[in-house]
């Protein structure tokens, strides 16, 4: 799971919303991770880019009121799962409003515990399927596991929250047709169990703005498109974002064609670790001033440098919450949201 160029695992990479019938909302997209040996690292790596490479609003309302922005969470790969979360210092810091839960398959029931702690907290919960070893994949079959996922523990997890059906799905050579069919099949079982906002993940581990922005409103004659209009294009960015259609780093403009999908957006990660070239602060800047929603990568489980709290993701115990802190990276996503 991590491809040549960048890759994404929360933990995952290497150096690793009821929803409600009303949701208004989001916008964003995100960038990768990091080579994956270490599924705890989420940095994510680059290789020179010949080798590689209107949205959601903070104020949408919906049955859950206001998306806010927030931060990504990636407890999957720590004490087997069975983390204290942080809550307590995460309520201090008012500006976080949302909360992105990853979900490594096989921890479901240990995410069961996370999201109705989410809740229980007053966060704006999105859970999102991540299974670390396919990231950047452009494997239909393992797209269609985790809506097969999602129907089968959609109902389990306690439902109420939005699903993001998976973490970077998509390698940077996806055709628009391709990830507009695969989505199409995947999108409908999921409707089986689920009928609020679907977040998808661009393509090239959410950087692929112009392949999402033509699978959305087709770019070519005959072209398959994405058909359900109830989703939101989430993008990834990090310093190393490339878009390799474009056959350069990523930059605002990029915001801008995501945009021209006519679909909600949201930047679902964004941080400042894993190669150069791309100003990741300024597009994220850009994209907030837009109205889209977006979430810092990571408030706990990056396995790296972006850990916006210490120590790392220590042990649950029922009813003896532990004692984290700010890190030096705090003040980076903080800032920005």
């Amino acid at each position: 799971m991590k491809k040549p160029h960048f890759i994404k695992q929360s933990f995952k990479t290497v150096n690793v919303l009821f929803l409600a019938l009303s949701i208004s909302l989001l916008a964003g997209c995100e960038q990768s991770e990091t080579d994956q040996t270490d599924p705890t690292a989420k940095a994510e790596i680059t290789e020179t880019p010949a080798a590689l490479n209107s949205g959601l609003t903070s104020k949408t309302g919906s049955t859950f009121g206001d998306i806010g922005n927030g931060v990504n969470l990636q407890p999957s790969y720590y004490n087997g799962g069975n983390c204290d979360l942080g809550w307590n210092l995460m309520k201090q810091n008012t500006k976080i409003k949302t909360v992105r839960i990853e979900v490594e398959p096989g921890q479901e029931t240990n995410a069961k515990r996370w999201i109705s702690e989410a809740k229980s907290n007053g966060f704006t919960v999105i859970v999102s399927y991540h299974k670390s070893s396919v990231l950047g994949s452009d494997s239909t079959s393992e797209l269609n596991a985790a809506a097969t996922w999602w129907k089968n523990y959609y109902s389990y997890l306690g439902g109420n929250f939005i699903i993001n059906l998976t973490n970077e799905w998509g390698s940077h050579n996806i055709t628009p047709s391709a990830f507009a069919a695969a989505y199409n099949t995947a999108i409908t079982e999921v409707r089986k169990v689920y009928s609020g906002t679907i977040i998808i993940d661009i393509p090239g581990w959410g950087q692929e703005t112009a392949t999402a922005a033509c699978a959305v409103k087709g770019c070519s004659t005959g072209q398959t498109k994405i058909n359900d209009t109830k989703i939101i294009l989430s993008a990834h960015i990090y310093p190393g974002a490339y878009n390799q259609a474009k056959g350069r780093y990523m930059n605002t403009s990029d915001i801008d064609d995501l945009a021209s999908s006519g679909r909600q957006c949201m930047i679902g990660e964004f941080g400042n670790s894993g190669g150069s070239g791309a100003d990741w602060s300024g597009i994220v800047d850009y994209a907030k001033n837009k109205g889209w929603t977006i979430l810092g990568w990571a408030w706990n489980g990056d396995g790296g440098s972006m850990n916006m709290i210490t120590p790392q993701f220590q042990s649950y115990t029922s009813g003896s919450a532990k004692t984290y802190y700010k890190s030096s990276y705090f003040d980076i996503v903080y800032n920005k949201l």
